[in-house]
């Protein structure tokens, strides 16, 4: 389990303490990514790996950190997942399982109804990219900008070198995946409302992140000089599959 956190000492106990109820054949790192709030020091009274930027780099840095690790301890695979309590770590088995059939496996909050609410205002914007998804990967995500994942040995290996540095990079590293010609799955998870903490942008600054993200992705693909690598993608159901191998 890699779980990026900024000053999430509120809410790192209840979801570490979650972790290892649900799977505790997983090992756990997190990456303090320059808290001043006493994070590092909770979860390693929790039992996690700790791995301690000097600096603050985003959520984008913090991951690539994690992934390094993840390559550098040897595991088949890892999941990532956020320090503020959205994530049910009861669906880590269903995001571990759809890697039987895929590289990269996304958990959609939005795939099948369920309770979690989101904005008006940011429910358009994240419609919009999932539009321009379409248009520039040719297949449909329900849910692009979800930090609820799971990933295989050759695409932790690719986002350890590659993975997007700037805010709202999970939009760009799906579109990098899917050219990259990655499987791609998408699972429906049930995800809960944040439990603390702080958002990592509001208002003004989230419009300007939704824009720079759309910038990037066209930009992204008008530099592509070769054709998409055939297309992949594996519809996962959610059914029970065998787990194999180390993951984290």
């Amino acid at each position: 389990m890699i779980i990026p956190a900024l000053n999430e000492a509120s809410t790192l106990p209840s979801v570490l303490d979650s972790l290892h109820a649900a799977v505790p054949e997983y090992a756990v790192v997190v990456v303090d990514d320059g808290s001043t709030d006493g994070t590092a020091d909770v979860a390693r009274a929790h039992g996690s790996a700790v791995l301690v930027l000097p600096f603050n780099l985003g959520i984008g840095g913090a991951l690539r950190t994690g992934f390094r690790y993840a390559v550098q301890q040897d595991f088949d695979a890892a999941v990532q997942l956020d320090a503020d309590g959205q994530h049910d770590p009861t669906m880590i088995p269903k995001l571990i399982a759809a890697l039987d059939g895929a590289d990269f496996v996304v958990g959609s909050r939005f795939a099948t109804k369920n309770s979690y609410e989101v904005g008006l205002t940011r429910r358009k914007a994240m419609q919009l990219l999932e539009f321009s998804m379409r248009v520039l990967s040719g297949r449909t995500f329900t849910d692009t900008s979800s930090g609820f994942r799971a990933f295989g040995r050759p695409v932790l290996e690719y986002f350890a070198r590659s993975y997007p540095s700037e805010y709202m990079e999970s939009v760009e590293a799906l579109l990098a995946a899917n050219y990259a010609g990655f499987r791609i799955a998408e699972v429906p998870v049930q995800m809960h409302q944040r439990a603390g903490g702080t958002p990592s942008a509001m208002r003004f600054k989230l419009i300007y992140h939704y824009v720079r993200v759309m910038f990037t992705m066209f930009t992204r693909a008008s530099r592509r000089r070769a054709p998409a690598p055939e297309n992949r993608t594996v519809e996962a159901t959610g059914a029970e599959l065998s787990e194999g191998g180390q993951s984290a």
